[in-house]
């Protein structure tokens, strides 16, 4: 057995998995200190199944705790970025393009050293060891107690990034230290930025995981707890102390997974459907599609695996207005509030559950409260529902090939059984808690993105070498040796660099290896 429990703004919601086989599920109240929530949850799971907490052989999390802090710009530790670039890379210092108020919430400060590798791996110039020592002591002085080292080109080659953190680190021992190698892909400034955010939260993240652990423990459970990633994937928690920044889009990610599982389609489009938003994803292999361009984060440019997600303004709590030549849903919401401001529990705001209540297609609150609305205007509402999603769905494609379409989350009773475009939406068993369930039967992966120098008749020596190392990565981080497959590869030429030079980028996944 294995429980599943993803933290959301609004709902933690747990499940109990034996196999694939869901035993018990509930939603309750996210809490403000997430260790009652979460105990909660885990009670509620036992009170509708009984089960001997020593059974559960594992744990796994999904939070928007990070991204969260990160766009309130709470809780982050005072944070220095070196880059290790001189004499090139100076133009554009670090943290430039980053919101001011992001900036003075990380008291932001940069150090340009020389150092930095070519795409092939030779050096642009020598680590100057002094220039990083006198660098140390002004974060010293200053407070810093988080440190992002950035090398040009450590994908090819971090030796200068494990030099710098071992000269920091000796210098300010109780300092914890983010390496943009092991966090970013190729590109400078987004690796940069991704890798002084993952160390700004390198404090919260140590209170939450122990925080986590011990709603967990308890609850009288001893089995390894791991938190999900954004690519779909777990890693235990002393990863997630080092690297908070891989949890950014794990509840989306986990609804998808979980919408793969419960609906036995591996290739799909998924939409979420929750009390504000509706997120639309596409599967691929049973895994999310990933964003191919920069994603941006709280208004920060990063490079790091983000799934390709789109978002629009409609979900439960969505505010409806027009009549039935004309209506809106959305983007605006009740949010939290849907339970005493919707019109079937006694409120005054008309919104997509109401409309969805009126229609027959939920059985929440009183419907007698919503027995007067005229019946074109509520097919009206649900036509522009399904225009809406139709038309996120349709720009998520990238063939002219019909996509299945599986719709999960408490508000995917708002859509119709069938999509202009798409044909039938599969609304799978559980799929209210498909996000929890996607946390539970997460697998443990592993990536190598690098620029590779292809000699004449090595290609597929090259190509076989890092898909070894993928293979590796994901066994080194926990994954089941016979398991472990690759699930995704991308191979691009790049013309504009000598050396018939080609990015690869090789994905591997297996299953989690419990112990006895």
């Amino acid at each position: 057995m294995r429980i599943g429990i993803d933290v959301g703004g609004t709902n933690t919601d747990a499940v109990l998995l034996d196999g694939r086989e869901v035993l018990a599920s509930i939603k309750t109240s996210t809490t403000e200190d997430v260790t009652s929530g979460i105990v909660a949850a885990i009670d509620g799971l036992q009170r509708q199944r009984a089960f001997d907490p020593a059974a559960v052989r594992a744990v796994m999390i999904g939070t928007t705790h990070f991204i969260n802090a990160l766009v309130e710009a709470h809780r982050l530790a005072p944070t220095a970025a070196v880059r290790l670039s001189l004499p090139a890379g100076a133009s554009l210092p670090p943290m430039v393009d980053w919101p001011q108020r992001l900036v003075d919430a990380v008291s932001g400060r940069s150090y340009l050293v020389h150092g930095g590798h070519e795409f092939d791996g030779r050096h642009i110039a020598e680590l100057d060891e002094s220039e990083l020592r006198k660098a140390a002591e002004d974060m010293g002085e200053a407070g810093v107690r988080s440190v992002a080292i950035t090398s040009v080109f450590s994908p090819v080659n971090a030796e200068f990034e494990a030099r710098a953190a071992e000269i920091i680190g000796a210098q300010l021992p109780g300092v914890a230290i983010s390496l943009s190698h092991e966090i970013g892909r190729i590109g400078l400034l987004e690796r940069e930025n991704a890798t002084v955010i993952n160390a700004a939260l390198r404090e919260l993240a140590a209170h939450i995981v122990d925080g986590l652990a011990a709603s967990v423990t308890g609850a009288g459970i001893t089995a390894p707890l791991y938190l999900s990633q954004n690519d779909g994937t777990l890693m235990d928690v002393d990863f997630a102390r080092r690297y908070p920044v891989a949890t950014f889009a794990s509840g989306p990610t986990n609804s998808m997974r979980g919408a793969a599982v419960l609906s036995g389609l591996d290739t799909c489009a998924v939409v979420d459907v929750g009390g504000t938003t509706s997120d639309v994803g596409v599967l691929r292999q049973g895994f999310p599609r990933e964003a191919t361009t920069d994603v941006s984060v709280a208004g920060i440019r990063t490079n790091f695996r983000m799934p390709d997600v789109l978002s629009i303004g409609i979900g439960g709590g969505s505010r409806v207005r027009g009549d039935a030549s004309g209506v809106t849903v959305g983007p605006d919401s009740v949010g939290y509030e849907l339970t005493s401001k919707a019109l079937v529990f006694g409120g005054d705001t008309l919104t997509a559950t109401d409309i969805a209540v009126a229609a027959g297609r939920a059985e929440i609150g009183d419907p007698a409260l919503v027995a007067h609305l005229d019946r074109d205007f509520v097919k009206a509402a649900l036509d522009r529902i399904a225009a809406d999603v139709s038309d996120v769905v349709d720009r998520m494609r990238t063939s002219s090939e019909p996509l299945p379409v599986v719709a999960v989350g408490g508000g995917s009773v708002l859509l119709p059984d069938e999509l202009a475009g798409s044909g039938e939406v599969r609304r799978p068993d559980h799929y209210a808690v498909a996000n929890a369930i996607g946390a539970a039967i997460a697998q443990i992966g592993g990536e190598v993105d690098r620029v590779y120098v292809i000699e004449p008749g090595r290609r597929e020596a090259v190509v076989d070498e890092a898909k070894q190392e993928a293979v590796d990565r994901a066994v080194a981080a926990g994954a089941s040796p016979a398991s472990v497959g690759i699930v995704d590869f991308d191979e691009v030429p790049i013309p504009y660099l000598p050396g018939n030079a080609t990015r690869i980028r090789v994905k591997a996944v297996g299953d989690l290896q419990l112990g006895a």
